[in-house]
């Protein structure tokens, strides 16, 4: 359900693009996963129902963060982007397990693509960052995909394939909030208060549309956050060991994995409009994550020979000039 947002990076102190590779494809595997067991639940659990007990399910695997909780500072304000995120959050949950319930994995997939960019437009909407030409084609080019992938006046849009469109906009609010609080808390905080705040917002409507679950759909759910756990911790370590420019286009392996499980596992044909579409999407976001990358290797390059420009003038004594 996670794809990596692209953000100017800087290039680990100790730059491993090999694990940086290794950790982005377990990664890719687990976020797969996860759709498998969502769809292996399908419409036997409420959608809403089945978000809640995913993340309830999920709580045992916040226990190792609670010392780093109990010394986070949290004031009001980061308290209400904390809540705010948790609600954008909730909302993309319920609509992706009801699509799931509808269209095929590749589809949800290829078009979850999209988080990324809708989070380039909302930076550049909230914090007065510059769109320039090589954002305004990359965006086009990923919204083309787009078109590509549901082809509308060339077959039956599916609400699934609509649903999706509304969540890829959720998790780009929720994605924006965890950038902005996570400038002033640890990474672990902002999970952590996540996994709280979802399933408190779930719960009243989980309730009200509630069914009795059979074991095996429990079983798959844990499974689900066990993935999804597991996916955001080897995401972590992936952006740790290389920059997002070097992993960033190995999440297209994730489209090619979903297809195949699709068509082996669900029976579900395989599309090729979705996985060209798809990597339209992806193209057009690695792209914007190499020039950002690019760019912040020249701002530091030039604030470097700043700095010894100045440290140079300073050095340079009136006696020394004189004589």
């Amino acid at each position: 359900m996670e794809t990596p947002v692209p953000s100017p990076q800087t290039s680990p102190p100790e730059s491993r693009p090999g694990w940086g590779i290794f950790w982005m494809l377990l990664t890719g595997l687990c976020f797969v996963a996860v759709t498998a067991t969502v769809k292996m639940v399908g419409d036997d659990v409420p959608a809403i129902q089945s978000g809640f007990l995913r993340y309830v399910l999920g709580l045992v695997f916040l226990i190792p963060m609670l010392p780093s909780v109990r010394r986070a500072p949290v004031d009001r304000g980061l308290a209400g982007i904390l809540f705010a995120r948790g609600a954008a959050h909730a909302l993309a949950v319920s609509l992706w397990f009801f699509a799931m319930t509808r269209i095929p994995i590749a589809d949800v997939t290829a078009l979850n693509y999209l988080n990324p960019v809708y989070v380039i437009l909302l930076a550049v909407l909230f914090l007065g960052e510059r769109l320039g030409p090589n954002r305004i084609a990359a965006v086009a080019v990923a919204f083309i995909g787009t078109f590509v992938i549901i082809r509308p006046g060339f077959r039956e849009i599916d609400l699934g394939h609509v649903t999706m469109l509304f969540t890829a906009i959720a998790m780009a609010g929720s994605y924006f909030l965890a950038k902005l609080a996570s400038q002033r808390v640890s990474a672990e905080v902002v999970v952590f208060y996540l996994s709280l705040v979802v399933p408190a917002l779930l719960a009243p409507a989980a309730w009200y549309v509630w069914v009795p679950v059979a074991w095996v759909d429990v079983g798959w759910l844990f499974l689900c956050a066990f993935f999804a756990t597991m996916g955001h911790y080897m995401m972590t370590l992936a952006f740790r060991a290389a920059p997002l420019a070097t992993t960033q286009p190995v999440t297209f392996l994730q489209l090619i994995w979903a297809t195949a499980l699709g068509v082996f596992v669900f029976g579900e044909p395989a599309d090729i409009y979705v996985i060209a579409g798809g990597g339209m999407i992806i193209a057009a976001v690695s792209y914007i994550t190499w020039r950002e990358a690019v760019l912040a290797r020249r701002r530091r390059r030039v604030a470097t020979e700043a700095r010894e420009a100045e440290a140079q003038a300073e050095g340079a004594s009136p006696l020394s000039s004189r004589s």
